[in-house]
């Protein structure tokens, strides 16, 4: 048996929590599975998991062996992508971190329409609104809705995005004074706390100084949809993603504000770490996106 087939061993283990939970995935027995790793610890002469009945877990030469196999292993994958990508149809794992905002949302359905089109390509999505690190957790690639910084990674803009301010018409009846970005220190403010800056809002002027507006009210929570359901009903103002807002704002439910003075430097992002070799699988779904989006703007 080759080195090479024990370190997939290994790798289906560590990264199913366990040999019954990797048995399962793989189609192999869970036998066959422990054998490749105990021959694999045999091989380098150190041990690799430590194995009870009831708990599994690296040791801290398993760790370091893991980091860098797994990358060595998928650079051969990859490799085999681009020798084998003309010639026939995407297979294997692809796994996506993507924010729950984002699965939830009516763009959600992009990830659905690529998986109905490569029904050969196994699609695990893991979605999550904290920020993941790609290469330690494993992802192949990552959406994310935000502004994008340095963070040692490839990124490719799929779409625009942008947030609003926004309250129902009969709200802003109540509290007819709001004329000033400022003014909605004084009023009712439903708190996303998925947001980095939960206790402020940040707005810049038409010549690109900025400045921070605190904001409090009735209800704090960490969801969107949540966000947007409180804002209809009438309690408080709210920032909302476009994507989500969109449907409420164009039907008059909700009135956006201070359009002028809201950031438009956000994007929706394909993130993926950087790789000799780029997976066909990657790079198909990055550009299914980008081109999805292309067609609902």
């Amino acid at each position: 048996m080759d080195t090479l087939t024990r370190i997939r061993a290994f790798i289906d283990v560590v990264e199913a929590e366990g040999f019954s939970a990797a048995a399962r995935r793989t189609g192999r027995s869970k036998a066959l599975l422990s054998k490749y790793v105990r021959e694999l610890e045999d091989e380098l002469g150190a041990l690799l998991l430590n194995r009870t009945t009831r708990q599994f877990s690296m040791t801290e030469a398993g760790h370091t062996y893991y980091r860098t196999a797994s990358d060595i292993l998928k650079e051969i994958d990859n490799l085999a992508d681009l020798v084998r990508e003309n010639n026939a149809q995407l297979k294997g794992r692809l796994k996506v971190s993507v924010p729950r905002t984002f699965v939830d949302a009516d763009v959600g359905q992009s990830l659905i329409d690529f998986a109905k089109e490569n029904p050969d390509l196994q699609l695990e999505i893991a979605a999550d609104d904290r920020f993941v690190d790609l290469i330690e957790e494993g992802f192949d690639v990552a959406v994310r809705v935000t502004k994008l910084e340095d963070s040692g990674m490839i990124a490719r803009k799929i779409s625009d995005f942008r947030v609003h301010i926004c309250a129902t018409p009969e709200f802003l009846e109540r509290y007819p004074n709001i004329e000033h970005p400022s003014d909605i220190s004084n009023v009712p403010f439903i708190v996303d706390t998925n947001s980095r800056n939960q206790a402020s809002i940040r707005f810049y002027n038409p010549d690109s100084t900025s400045f921070a507006v605190a904001v409090s009210g009735p209800m704090e929570v960490n969801s969107p949809h949540a966000t947007l359901r409180a804002a209809l009903s009438g309690i408080g103002i709210a920032l909302i993603p476009d994507f989500i807002a969109r449907k409420p704002i164009e039907d008059g439910r909700l009135v956006t504000l201070f359009n002028d003075y809201i950031p438009t430097d956000r994007g929706i992002y394909a993130v993926y770490p950087h790789r000799r070799y780029l997976p066909a699988k990657v790079r198909i779904f990055v550009d299914y996106l980008h081109n999805w989006f292309k067609k609902h703007p």
